[in-house]
């Protein structure tokens, strides 16, 4: 590619230097890379937010593009910093379940656990990987570098228990808030594929302290203020409230335990 694709996720916002950093080091790099924001207003620290959102942006990039992707609680201790190639995308990011639903949703995945230091900005900050590791390799990979020059192939990368419901007792499942789009909708781990009969079967989605017994496929047939559960565009069962945001009624944040009975 001419002028290589980075996609940048972090948690970091907009309101410090942090991004524009990270911009500044792969530019001083790699200065024909167009750098597209996939979002930096991930909830601080919740890494199955940000697994969420990288899972639904990936693959509407073109093949060769480089996806950078720090929500990295952990900066500075002993997680692994990794790479991965997958169907012609590259991805650099901490080992700490970050990678955990783009790894789940396809096979043959190459990682490698980033060790090679002459790739690395240096001195590395113990509180900023982004800028000093996570950025420069994410270059250096735009500019052409094998993923095999990064370090020694990794067979065991963190995989976060976010990614799917567990099955309890009784027809129960338990389930976790995903993310919390900006018009409040609740985004659950429940795959539509799978709960699907959601849309026909009676059932009853609790949420903290509020259980749901309502679907609707638009938001557009509920009344609104309403709270109902519906198929969302990527494949999740939501939970919204027509024209208001759900996420404040119900007092939820990415995280939450979500809990599934069919009546």
């Amino acid at each position: 590619m001419k002028e290589p694709v980075i996609t940048l996720l972090t948690d970091f916002g907009l309101a410090d230097h942090y991004v524009a950093a990270m911009k500044g080091v792969i530019l001083g790099i790699c200065p024909h890379a167009r750098l597209i924001d996939i979002s930096h207003n991930i909830t601080p620290f919740s890494i199955s937010e940000g697994a969420y959102t990288l899972a639904q942006a990936w693959k509407y990039f073109p093949k060769g593009a480089v996806h950078l992707a720090v929500v990295d609680p952990g900066v500075g201790s002993a997680r692994r910093a990794i790479a991965a190639e997958i169907e012609g995308h590259r991805f650099v990011a901490p080992d700490n379940g970050l990678l955990t639903m783009v790894l789940a949703s396809v096979r043959g995945a190459k990682i490698r656990e980033i060790s090679a230091h002459r790739y690395f900005r240096e001195p590395v900050s113990n509180t900023f990987h982004g800028r000093d590791i996570f950025a420069p390799v994410a270059a250096h990979l735009a500019k052409g570098l094998a993923l095999a020059r990064l370090g020694k192939p990794l067979a065991d990368p963190v995989m976060g228990a976010f990614a799917e419901p567990t099955q309890l007792a009784n027809g129960r499942w338990q389930g976790t808030v995903l993310s919390i789009d900006r018009f409040g909708n609740v985004i659950t781990n429940f795959d539509w594929a799978t709960f699907h009969e959601i849309a026909r079967r009676p059932f009853e989605l609790k949420l903290e302290s509020r259980t749901l017994t309502n679907y609707s496929p638009t938001y557009a047939s509920v009344m609104p203020g309403k709270l109902f559960a519906t198929q969302g565009s990527t494949g999740y069962v939501e939970v919204s409230k027509n024209k208001s945001a759900a996420a404040a009624a119900l007092k939820l944040t990415p995280g939450a335990t979500v809990t599934l009975k069919w009546k």
